[in-house]
Parts: C-alpha cells; structure tokens; sequence
C-alpha cells in the first residue's frame, strides 16, 4: 500500500516530516538556535522545515540527521524496520538467514515508491519497501542544475556508498578529485570524504544509489548478523 504521506508528485508531507524534526530536536533538549549553530544554518531555516514551509538541501538533510543521530528514514518516513533480538542457538537455518530483520513484502512497486524532493534539485526515490537498518538503496535524480550542495559547500557523512548512472551526466567530486559520470559509469566513494554530487549539461542525470553504514550502530548491527549467520 502506498504511503498517504508520499506521492508519485514527488512530494511528501513535510509537515510530518518537520514534526519529527521537532520532536528529535526537543528529545535532545535542542534550542532552534542552538541546532542551527551547529548545522551552520539559521534558525529561521529550521523553524521553516519543522513548519513545513521549507524542505532541505541534500547537504543539510545529511547534517540535521547525524547531529540528531537518527536515520533519514526515521526523520522522512517514520518506517524504519523494527529490530527484533537475533536468536542465540538458532534451531532452523531460516532463523540464522533472517538474523534481526523482520518479514517484509519482497517488492517495492514503482508507482508506490516513498520520494522526497529536496531544495536542492534532487530527488529520492526508496527502493525497499521498509527502512533498512545501516541501508540506503535509492533512485535519484538530480534536475538540471541540480546539486547535493553548493558549489563552495561538500557533504560528509560515516559510511561508504556506491552509485551507478543510468541516465544523463553526474559530476562527482571527491576531496581534491574530480570525475564526470555517463551513463552505465559507476563510483565508489568513502563517506567520510568531503563529497559533491552536481549535474552536468541540459538533461537530468539518474542514478542507483546505495549506502551502506551512514549510521554506526546500524553498520554494525549488519556485521553481528553475518557472523552469526551460516557459514
């Protein structure tokens, strides 16, 4: 079933999202000053996306989550998969593939997708059906002129993603390197890099993304579960 909050427009309910901003943000005794300091943003912007005036660049998007400490999911969808204790002595070979997941619909259906538009040109689309612990496997397209941040302004984050163009070209650079991406072009990039993502040309550029650990504990979560998997 599609998401009320999530249409096909490329629009979600903000609203919603801003008020788990809110909450996240009072749940860590956060003034709006005092969280837009940090972020390096003004607090008008803040109160702007807890009111859902306002949605928020990729760059920005990234930093509000990792100084709340929650995943992008949680803050844009509310959805995460719940964590379930991995069994000790598991006594069928199904409870060690499972590990700490729980049963979900295997299909995530393209007319049924959970998408923000973010106020950078770029939009998302989730590929999974649930929030993943430690995952983010997503469809993106960045508009014509669009950008994951300003030119004079890079991303970093903890983890590792990898990327692959399907259409149109991608501008990516990575600390001091550049590399420009066609399509069927691929990249793996070090989160933890200062990293800019940016259109090139007169046509929208869409790509797969996938990252892997942009949250610690869920990274390692990932890692306990294929230890005490089989084999």
């Amino acid at each position: 079933m599609a998401n009320p909050s999530a249409t096909r427009s490329g629009r979600p309910d903000y609203p919603e999202m801003g008020e788990r901003l809110r909450e996240a943000r009072r749940a860590r005794n956060l003034s709006l000053r005092t969280l837009a300091e940090r972020l390096g943003v003004s607090p008008s912007l803040i109160s702007q996306i807890e009111t859902g005036r306002a949605n928020p660049s990729v760059s920005t998007l990234y930093a509000i989550a990792d100084e709340l400490d929650v995943s992008l999911d949680e803050l844009l969808f509310n959805d995460r998969r719940p964590i379930e204790a991995a069994p000790t002595s598991p006594t069928r070979v199904e409870a060690s593939v499972q590990g700490t997941m729980t049963p979900a619909p295997p299909v995530q259906r393209a007319a049924t997708r959970h998408q923000i538009r973010l106020a950078s040109g770029v939009l998302w689309e989730r590929l999974t059906t649930l929030s993943e612990p430690g995952i983010e496997f997503l469809h993106v397209t960045y508009e014509v002129g669009g950008a994951s941040s300003p030119p004079d302004a890079f991303q970093r984050h903890a983890g590792h993603e990898w990327g692959y163009v399907l259409r149109g070209r991608l501008e990516v650079r990575i600390g001091f390197d550049e590399y420009i991406l066609e399509p069927g072009d691929a990249i793996s990039i070090n989160s933890s890099i200062p990293h800019r993502l940016a259109t090139i040309g007169d046509e929208p550029a869409e790509a797969i993304w996938f990252v892997l650990g942009r949250a610690q504990f869920d990274a390692q979560t990932l890692l306990d579960e294929r230890r005490t998997g089989p084999g």
